[in-house]
């Protein structure tokens, strides 16, 4: 009979991106398997996970708002409510194992996977684990983790370190820089910054990059620009009739992203940091100084410290960033020694080394 496995959470790319590739793997282990993602209703995944392929069904949840206490009035019904969906979809579909890739979806149906015997795997990406998957460990029957040193939140016993999953696109892509700028319609002559705020975008970059445009013309460096959808109108005002701006608030094409780049000013997410390795790019982080337990600096400074990636503090990122983005792509042998230190933490094969494990133990 063929095995059945739920796949939950999501809220950002760095969640679906991951789970997306963990699905593939597993079908490519066993053509057979049936997986039917679980996520939040209104969030990315309700439109990447069908894009892919596979079929969700979306729950009724809201995480915690920390920025306005009174929109966290109807969080117990929906709680509730998401609980009552979540045995629903587990007692329908019978899964032999569930999977939880983080985000705020992945806990009731992790919790309520385990209350009922069923295996339960969980994908920790950040060097310092969310408090919903430490929860949620101490009955997991497999935790996979990106980094070493997380033994400080998990049973020993049940971790592997396997490193975080990277889109096959960006693992197998063979695209050439000069093809890459064309597909952005940019000169192959010039220098490119690849602008990246992750897949919501990110205002302090955002702004960082608005507020130096001329200079990176007068330096004659061209820029992809991924704003985010809250700024995407007013980037496009600016790069009118610049022929050095490419920008959008989405890039579908990622790959050919990281091909065109000679610098990355990029958040520092687990796994933007994970395809930054693979992609073997100079990059200049910026992390995001609100992600939980701000995981975000704990993981740029990992790579900071190996030599690996340049930081520049959210705070800083206005009078800063622009600068020393600049220096960067005019300094070729501080990028290539940056392109050598990030290449050798690359992870290629995350999603395989989960895809094997999950399958021996359901």
């Amino acid at each position: 009979m063929a095995k059945k496995i739920i796949i939950a959470g999501g809220g950002t790319g760095g969640h679906i991106f991951p789970a997306i590739a963990i699905a593939n793997a597993l079908k490519k282990r066993d053509s057979t398997i049936e997986i039917l993602f679980a996520g939040a209703k209104g969030k990315m995944e309700m439109e990447k996970v069908p894009q892919a392929g596979y079929t969700i069904r979306g729950l009724d949840i809201a995480g915690f708002n920390r920025s306005s206490l009174i929109k966290n009035i109807g969080l117990p019904f929906k709680l509730i409510k998401s609980f009552l969906q979540v045995r629903k979809i587990v007692n329908e579909f019978k899964p032999d194992g569930v999977i939880g890739v983080g985000g705020y979806s992945s806990f009731p149906v992790l919790r309520y996977a385990q209350q009922n015997g069923i295996a339960t795997f969980i994908h920790e990406a950040n060097s310092f684990a969310g408090k919903t998957n430490i929860l949620l460990g101490k009955r997991a029957t497999k935790i996979f983790t990106g980094s070493d040193g997380m033994e400080k939140f998990f049973p020993s016993g049940k971790i592997l370190v396997t490193g975080n999953p990277v889109r096959e696109a960006i693992v197998k892509s063979s695209i050439s820089r000069e093809e890459a700028l064309l597909f952005f319609g940019l000169d192959p002559g010039k220098k490119t910054i690849l602008v990246t705020g992750g897949s919501l975008g990110a205002k302090s970059i955002n702004e960082a990059i608005a507020a130096h445009i001329p200079d990176f013309e007068k330096n004659e460096l061209q820029l992809i620009w991924q704003t985010g959808k809250p700024f995407a109108e007013q980037a496009k005002q600016l790069a009118r009739g610049k022929e050095n701006i490419w920008t959008n608030d989405f890039i579908t094409r990622m790959e050919n992203a990281f091909a065109a780049a000679d610098v990355v000013i990029s958040r520092s997410g687990a796994m933007s940091v994970a395809e930054l390795c693979v992609a073997k790019q100079a990059v200049i982080f910026v992390p995001f100084p609100f992600a939980a337990e701000d995981h975000q600096t704990v993981n740029a400074d990992r790579l900071a410290k190996k030599q690996a990636a340049l930081v520049v503090k959210d705070s800083e990122a206005k009078t800063v960033l622009a600068g020393k983005a600049i220096a960067l792509a005019l300094n070729d042998t501080e990028r290539q020694q940056l392109k050598n230190n990030i290449a050798r933490l690359a992870v290629t094969n995350a999603d395989e080394m989960i895809a094997k494990e999950v399958l021996e133990a359901i």
